[in-house]
């Protein structure tokens, strides 16, 4: 059995983690991951940065900016490979932030039904029509998807 390679080409890395060569330098020139170069000036990246791309692509998919994983990610050791321990502090740190969106999340689903049911879609009054209107704020009549108002319900937002 041949011993992995510590090393990898960003085409390798690209292949394994399915993340865009394109994206690659992107993230590098965010300092999300870094390579060293060959006396060709060729990229290599540590293994371990696989680990790291598939922690971006899972924060990216649940919504956090490249801002919030940066800082995240700023808190891994960069003299050797994240352990389990180090992960661990990592995700513990934004599980309060995690649980909010979910919750978030629930409340939007369990009221977007009614809300499109009542089929209003009211200029004045769904938000769904006119989101984050901030003028409607200063008449009262902004409703929000993750509080509804008792004025929006089926067959009374007009």
């Amino acid at each position: 059995m041949s011993k992995l390679p510590q090393l990898l080409t960003i085409g390798e890395v690209s292949y394994r983690s399915g993340v865009a060569q394109t994206a690659l330098r992107f993230y590098e020139q965010r300092n999300l991951i870094t390579s060293t170069r060959t006396s060709g000036n060729q990229r290599r990246y540590e293994r371990a940065v696989l680990r790291r791309l598939a922690f971006i692509r899972a924060a990216q998919r649940v919504g956090m900016s490249l801002e919030q994983i940066s800082d995240a990610l700023s808190t891994l050791p960069t003299d050797h490979a994240p352990t389990k321990a180090d992960w661990a502090r990592l995700s513990k740190s934004w599980r309060d932030e995690l649980d909010a969106r979910i919750e978030g999340l629930l409340k939007l689903r369990d009221n977007l039904t009614g809300c499109i049911g009542c089929g209003c879609l009211s200029l004045r009054t769904c938000s769904l029509n006119n989101p984050n209107d901030k003028a409607a704020d200063l008449v009262g009549t902004r409703h929000s998807l993750l509080q509804p108002t008792a004025d929006c319900r089926p067959g009374a937002c007009n």
